[in-house]
């Protein structure tokens, strides 16, 4: 503890001083951020986006959980379960709560610090009369133990002069708005990768069914093109055909199992479960969910503001900013200023008497006048990430653009070849009437009708895989708009 001074301490110039350290508080080095800059501003500010198909399409603001949409009840618990229990939304859910801790932490250096220390210390002093006989000198008698009591409360405190505390604290800002729009960009990936997944694995639970119910048409062909052999009336080269072609259908059973399979497990995964989890749930052959009648896609300026790679990209951007005023303001001094009060006795009955106590006040300057060019290097990096971080936002705002504009190029041509194939599959449907028509009528064999009803197959299946791959265009469509992401508290 500090001695008490013997005069005392007046506080007008402690006051005084007070005064003009708040007022050059006020002053915050560094530049402002002044919003993230102008990208393709014609792309991103047009009413339409410039691959929009010509039908199918609406301006309005699309929702956010689109999949409700596709009137699937079965897509709609997975998903949910995906983003409660995917292990990539718990990290990124923990990073969120560790750049928000840091954020505090960085508001926390700029209030003062204090402290409560007490002490009791104890100490014998040399027998300085037993020194001085053996040395010829004059005899003292020593004393008996010390003891010293003390209790004190001290407190500090950095004057922001510069705003090298506040511009940390806006950098740590900007960085936990970022870290939350990367765990908002996790859940728009894992949404559109769980309704993917789901997607394929109906597609491909589909086509296994229509292949093997093709399988069984060219069995029963085969067998009557064998008996027709048998009878003279087919030639060997027909059942060699027909042979062929039915061991070619039931080669593809084995990799649609596998698919399914695979499809299953990633599942299973994706919401946080082990593999094989969900195969009794899911084994079951389900329709593909149906795609709405219009899909609402909103407008280029929407989808900016709505997609969490850019919101992400800004944030880092104005951190990087902010960053540079933290550094510097260390070209500048820093006060801090310090107090203490305490109490010091011999007798720990007597501490916390009047005349025991002690204070003192006193503002510290430091200032690194010469540090060779270390803090206008610290700047000049800071200044790099900046740049380095525009040109990144610059980048993300691009590949969003063309990443819209691609899904929705593909969105539109997938639904006019899908219209395609379901021309050809009517006309096969039709086929296949007439010629049951003509066998039940006794003027077409069995093999031509069971050889129609092949090829019709062949276009359900053509019709289903269409399908499928124009839902995961719609999927892909999402995700491209940003959307599927949810609010953390």
């Amino acid at each position: 503890m500090f001695a008490r001074p013997t005069a005392p301490l007046s506080l007008t110039p402690l006051l005084t001083l007070l005064a003009s350290v708040c007022a050059l508080s006020a002053c915050t080095v560094g530049p402002d951020y002044a919003g993230a800059p102008q990208v393709a501003p014609d792309a991103a500010h047009a009413a339409n986006f410039v691959r929009t198909p010509a039908a199918g399409m609406v301006s309005t603001r699309a929702p956010s959980q689109w999949w409700l949409a596709l009137d699937d009840p079965q897509l709609n618990t997975l998903i949910d379960a995906a983003l409660a229990h995917n292990p990539d939304v718990h990290a990124a859910q923990a990073r969120l709560r560790e750049a928000r801790a840091q954020l505090q932490h960085q508001k926390a250096n700029g209030m003062p610090t204090a402290s409560f220390d007490a002490a009791a210390l104890r100490m014998r002093e040399p027998n300085l009369s037993s020194l001085s006989s053996s040395q010829g000198g004059s005899s003292s008698s020593g004393g008996g133990p010390l003891q010293l009591y003390t209790a004190g409360f001290d407190a500090s405190w950095e004057i922001d002069l510069f705003g090298g505390t506040r511009r940390a604290v806006e950098a740590a800002t900007a960085e936990a708005d970022a870290v939350d729009a990367d765990l908002a960009d996790i859940q728009v990936s894992l949404a559109a990768e769980v309704a993917q997944a789901y997607v394929g694995l109906r597609d491909e639970q589909q086509r296994l069914t229509l292949a093997k119910r093709s399988a069984e048409l060219e069995q029963q062909m085969l067998t009557l093109t064998q008996q027709r052999r048998a009878h003279g009336t087919a030639a060997d080269v027909d059942v060699e055909r027909l042979t062929t072609q039915v061991e070619n259908t039931r080669s593809t059973f084995s990799p649609l199992d596998a698919q399914v399979a695979e499809s299953l497990d990633q599942l299973a995964v994706l919401t946080g479960q082990a593999p094989g989890a969900l195969d009794q749930e899911l084994s079951a052959l389900g329709p593909l969910p149906a795609l709405p009648a219009s899909v609402a896609i909103g407008d280029p300026a929407s989808m900016l503001q709505q997609r969490p790679d850019i919101r992400a990209a800004e944030r880092r951007l104005a951190s990087s900013n902010a960053q540079i005023g933290e550094h510097k303001a260390d070209f500048f001094p820093k006060v801090t200023l310090f107090g203490d009060l305490g109490y010091t006795a011999a007798n720990p009955g007597h501490l916390v008497r009047k005349n025991n106590f002690s204070w003192i006040g006193a503002p510290y300057l430091q200032w690194n006048v010469l540090d060779f060019g270390r803090t206008l290097s610290s700047v000049r990096g800071a200044e790099a990430s900046r740049d380095e971080a525009d040109a990144k936002y610059a980048h993300t705002v691009l590949a969003a653009l063309q990443d819209a504009n691609t899904s929705l190029s593909r969105y539109g041509y997938q639904r006019e070849h899908l219209a395609t194939l379901q021309q050809v599959q009517a006309s096969a449907d039709r086929s296949a009437t007439l010629m049951r028509q003509r066998y039940v009528a006794g003027t077409s064999s069995l093999i031509d009708l069971i050889d129609t009803q092949r090829t019709q197959f062949i276009a359900q299946q053509n019709v289903v895989a269409a399908q499928a791959e124009l839902l995961k265009d719609f999927v892909s469509l999402q995700k491209s708009l940003g959307l599927g992401w949810r609010v953390e508290g």
